[in-house]
């Protein structure tokens, strides 16, 4: 039996080792139309490689998966983010699980678990070809022809399509010939630009605090950054991933607010900010500041407000104080556009799941094709997920394809 998986990517390899380790007499190929395999492993969570996270502050699955949500709660009972762990530590990678939750190689380093892959492929006969573009997937009487942009043709009994990039999803891409409904991708996960001269906050971190898109229902909260070209951070991220369609739809022109001090409400920030004052009466108002916030941000909003930083404490009027409770509760921005970075690159859409089997991610049209890893219109927000969701889905149709020989 010839599996061909199309794909060099994170769900690819975790696909092909593990369909090679259930059923070793198994011909295992991967073909990857760039130079490289494994090149957004290299790069994600900044080189060090999020493998996956504990899941500990995930209240609902959808909070952690955009699109996808129903499906992966139920595909991680196949293969969950503790069995990720466990594999990945009885394939000689040691972890460690940082305060966020966010699960790392204890090297800090990506490329080991590249070099494991390649030694795992290596140690199992798994055949990799790069710099191989499949155009086109022909469904024969028992078999799949592979038809590469060089006139090659291969043939494979099974075919697992992993790659999800712009190109791969496409019109007049390889998927054009086969019965499957395509969600249109778009990008999820980026930072953002900011009409607002924000420039002098640049590199300010506020660890805890939260970005909506009033008049709608997207809002994330977490650590935010101030960028010299707007924001970022796990809100930010966040909240692009949970409204990538809605932001597109919009042309990425839209209203954004902050809240500096995160899940707080007008009253508890009110509350907070008068005993402050109380606290330090006699200083000026430039010399304090809430804890959470930091002090460049502190004078930026009373500037805004139009509240003097040299008066005293004691002596800020009622209207000020609300003023200043509004300016942190609701500071307003205007996106004008998103700005992504490759660490950051994930795609929204993919092989709808109405076209595969829950079960084993088989097309219910087209016997013996599976789909995994990017492939499919499952997207999570940052913070290890979207590795998790290559893990499960390539374990998935490996297990398969090994119980169907």
């Amino acid at each position: 039996m010839k599996t061909a998986i199309i794909g060099g990517g994170a769900a690819g390899f975790f696909a092909a080792i593990n369909l090679k380790e259930l059923c070793p007499e198994a011909e295992v190929c991967i073909y990857e139309q760039a130079p490289k395999v494994l090149a957004k492993v290299a790069v994600t969570g900044g080189g060090r490689c999020n493998l996956t996270n504990t899941f500990e502050e995930i209240k609902n699955i959808g909070d952690a998966y955009p699109r996808g949500a129903k499906l992966m709660k139920r595909l991680l009972k196949t293969f969950s983010h503790r069995d990720a762990y466990k594999w990945f530590e009885a394939h000689g990678v040691a972890l460690t699980v940082q305060s966020d939750h966010c699960v790392f190689p204890a090297s800090q380093d990506a490329h080991e678990i590249i070099k494991m892959f390649l030694y795992m492929c290596s140690r199992t006969g798994i055949s990799i070809h790069s710099n191989h573009r499949v155009v086109h997937i022909d469904k024969q009487e028992d078999t799949f022809e592979l038809t590469f942009a060089s006139g090659k043709k291969v043939h494979a009994d099974c075919v697992i399509v992993t790659t999800g990039s712009f190109s791969a999803l496409r019109h007049g891409s390889m998927l054009d010939s086969l019965p499957l409904k395509i969600e249109p991708p778009v990008p999820s996960l980026f930072s953002i630009n900011i009409k607002e001269d924000i420039g002098k906050l640049s590199g300010t971190v506020v660890e805890n605090a939260s970005a909506r898109i009033p008049g709608t229902s997207f809002k994330a909260s977490g650590p935010l950054l101030v960028t010299h070209w707007g924001m970022s951070g796990p809100a930010v991220l966040k909240l692009t991933s949970y409204a990538a369609r809605h932001l597109h739809e919009c042309g990425y022109t839209t209203p954004i607010a902050v809240n500096w001090c995160g899940e707080m409400n007008d009253e508890e920030i009110r509350a907070s900010l008068t005993e402050l004052m109380k606290a330090n009466a006699g200083k000026n108002l430039s010399s304090v500041h809430l804890p959470s916030l930091p002090g460049r941000l502190w004078c930026r909003l009373l500037e805004a407000r139009a509240i003097p930083s040299e008066r005293k404490c004691g002596d800020i009027s009622k209207k000020e104080l609300n003023r200043l409770t509004d300016a942190i509760a609701n500071d307003s921005f205007t996106m004008t556009g998103k700005y992504r970075r490759k660490e950051e690159f994930v795609t929204c859409g993919g092989v709808s799941l109405t076209s595969v089997s829950p079960s084993t991610l088989e097309c219910r049209e087209c016997p013996g094709l599976y789909l995994a890893g990017e492939a499919l219109d499952i997207d999570g927000i940052t913070g290890g997920f979207n590795l998790q969701a290559a893990w499960t889905t390539g374990f998935t149709v490996a297990k398969a394809i090994a119980e169907s020989v």
